[in-house]
């Protein structure tokens, strides 16, 4: 059991009672949420679910991503063309890493030999090569790929080969070749295509539709194009997943609708539906494996769902505008 794995399984535990209180220092593993309005990040103090501080960014961060290794938080400031790179553990500030064009999304793929970015206002693609060694730029654009209207999110298939972009205000579907950063194919999809989510075999892609109210799901694994399998209806504004760590079930917010379906990607149906006030946006799942964290964009709060017991636990009040939501007190994120 590696270092990250006993930080998981100690959350665990001491979340079931089964630890002594001198043997629960993983509870103090911070939460971390962006205020996409406040050009800042809240650090969440979990065993009282309060704000510890707030860590300054650039302007406007709307995603952030732990880095496959779980060594390091990375804020996208889209505004300010810059990354902030964080502790996972100590809650504080390693780098800033600037010249990043409009950061919006950003995707590790999960060798770590690839960072992705969509430029949600300057409509591209910028492919990185990661270089740590580098201490001053640890990022070395290979290719930037224009996108037709609006790129969105992005999703990195488990070899490290394609990544996969919506592109929201033109309705598609873009895959590149990470390896020749060429574009390999690109589909129309439903309307407003936001997050993606894709199965653990890389066969089956999941994107939700923020102007409807459904998840399409669509055949990734052959060679050609991306094929609609099913149009699996959630909730209006569909919109960002998170995986419940079991290989098989996957949450997605549906931000108008303020609800959250449960969604069997073996059937590619949705199994259970959950209340989530305030606009839900993104989402983190405990190492409890049931205590989902999710972002209420539109009430300032971080709002905690018992997923067993089906109702609000609390909600921590954050900062304007929250969006992204991690931990290293994760559970699996397949």
């Amino acid at each position: 059991m590696d270092r990250r794995d006993a930080l998981r399984a100690g959350v665990a535990l001491a979340a079931a009672g089964s630890l002594p209180v001198q043997a629960q220092p993983q509870r103090h593993l911070p939460i971390f949420v962006l205020n996409s309005l406040d050009a800042d990040v809240s650090v969440i103090d979990t065993p009282s679910y309060t704000e510890r501080t707030r860590l300054s960014t650039g302007r406007e961060p709307h995603h952030l991503y732990l880095t496959p290794d779980e060594k390091t938080v990375i804020v996208a400031n889209a505004a300010s063309d810059s990354l902030t790179f964080i502790d996972p553990v100590t809650a504080q500030v390693q780098r800033t890493v600037r010249q990043i064009v409009d950061p919006y999304h950003l995707r590790f793929s999960p060798d770590m030999r690839w960072f992705v970015t969509a430029a949600n206002r300057l409509n591209h693609v910028d492919i990185y090569r990661w270089q740590p060694q580098q201490v001053d730029s640890p990022l070395a654009l290979v290719k930037r790929v224009h996108a037709a209207k609006t790129p969105s999110h992005l999703m990195i298939d488990s070899s490290s080969t394609v990544v996969y972009c919506t592109l929201q205000d033109s309705n598609e579907l873009l895959a590149l070749d990470l390896a020749t950063q060429a574009v390999r194919w690109t589909v129309p999809v439903g309307k407003m295509p936001a997050d993606l989510y894709l199965t653990a075999d890389d066969r089956t892609l999941l994107i939700g539709m923020t102007g409807s109210d459904a998840v399409e799901v669509y055949d990734v694994g052959s060679a050609g194009p991306a094929r609609l399998i099913k149009r699996v209806t959630t909730g209006q504004g569909a919109h960002a997943f998170r995986a419940r760590g079991d290989k098989r079930h996957v949450f997605v917010s549906n931000r108008v609708a303020n609800t959250i379906s449960l969604i069997d990607t073996q059937s590619l149906n949705v199994v259970e539906r959950y209340s989530a006030p305030g606009g839900p946006d993104c989402m983190e799942l405990l190492a409890d494996e049931r205590t989902l964290l999710v972002t209420s964009r539109w009430a300032r709060k971080l709002t905690c769902i018992d997923t067993v017991e089906k109702r609000l636990i609390r909600q921590v009040n954050v900062g304007r505008s929250p969006h992204g939501v991690w931990t290293l007190a994760h559970a699996g994120r397949i």
